[in-house]
């Protein structure tokens, strides 16, 4: 049995098994098909496409256009900032 992934990069194969064709995914928010966005992620029942991912970051981290408090913390523990 097949682990299944959270990014589905799998490629169905034709009825001769000579061409692979990617396997058609569809973004749960924007409808649009995995053959029309960059990438596309995979949840359980669920896939959201590259371009609402970063639709949605910037909602979630952006207060009235300027980074949230607790974005910010965020921000700067990945990225390794620390205050003086």
């Amino acid at each position: 049995m097949e682990e299944e992934k959270v990014v589905s990069f799998r490629k169905k194969k034709s009825k001769d098994n000579k061409t692979e064709t990617p396997e058609l995914e569809y973004c749960s928010f924007c409808k649009r098909p995995n053959t029309q966005v960059p990438k596309m992620v995979k949840g359980p029942g669920v896939n959201i496409c590259s371009e609402c991912t970063l639709i949605a970051v910037q909602y979630l981290i952006l207060d009235n256009g300027l980074v949230s408090k607790e974005a910010q913390k965020i921000l700067d523990l990945l990225w390794g900032v620390t205050k003086k």
